[in-house]
C-alpha cells in the first residue's frame, strides 16, 4: 500500500508541533537561534496585522456613510 505523498497539514500545525518540542535536546546556541527566528516571525505577523488593519480602515473610510 502506497503512502500518500501530499499530506495536508492543518493551518498552524507546524507552529503547534514546534511548541511541543522538547527543548532539553537543544544547546544554548540553538535555543538562541530559535529565539531569533521566533522574534522574526513575531515581527512578520505584526506587520501583517498592520497591513490588514490599514486595509480595513481604508475600506471603512470608503464605504462608511458620509455625515453632512
Amino acid at each position: 500500500m502506497d503512502e500518500p505523498t501530499d499530506i495536508r497539514l492543518a493551518r498552524g500545525q507546524r507552529l503547534t508541533d514546534a511548541l511541543r518540542e522538547d527543548l532539553e535536546l537543544y544547546a544554548v546556541a540553538e535555543l538562541e537561534d530559535r529565539i531569533d527566528l521566533l522574534r522574526s516571525e513575531i515581527a512578520r505577523v505584526e506587520a501583517q496585522i498592520d497591513r490588514k488593519r490599514a486595509g480595513r480602515a481604508a475600506a471603512d473610510a470608503l464605504f462608511s456613510p458620509r455625515l453632512a
